[in-house]
């Protein structure tokens, strides 16, 4: 009998799986990114944490279905400002301090800031 090996296709997820370069977005699409409290609050969190260390599914507490924190990521992603790698049945999350400081000099400061200036909660949405 044969067998075979790698027979799945990959998964959608991992084929959908696109990292955009903080080089490759405008200041408009950063702004946008940073605008949702959500979005701000996810970057904060990982600011705080070490490279790889939050999976997607450690963001639960926050105030939205799953759906939406899954486009909240994707929109980071696309926004240059986060990198994902999938490990298992979890989307490990790298926030790209380095190479979203060197296109957007100080925009990240601000958010980090701001979430150190309140008392760290996520506002209302």
């Amino acid at each position: 009998m044969e067998h075979y090996t790698d027979v799945r296709s990959k998964s959608n997820r991992t084929r959908g799986l696109t990292h955009t370069s903080p080089i490759e977005v405008s200041l408009q699409a950063a702004l946008d990114a940073l605008g949702d409290p959500i979005r701000r609050s996810i970057v904060r969190e990982l600011a705080g944490a070490p490279d790889w260390a939050r999976a997607c599914g450690t963001f639960s507490h926050l105030p939205v279905a799953k759906s939406t924190l899954s486009h909240h990521f994707t929109v980071l992603r696309d926004a240059g400002l986060l990198e994902q790698r999938d490990e298992g049945a979890r989307r490990l999350n790298r926030l790209r301090r380095a190479e979203f400081d060197g296109r957007f000099p100080g925009l990240l400061a601000l958010v980090l800031e701001e979430g150190s200036a309140g008392d760290g909660r996520v506002p209302d949405v």
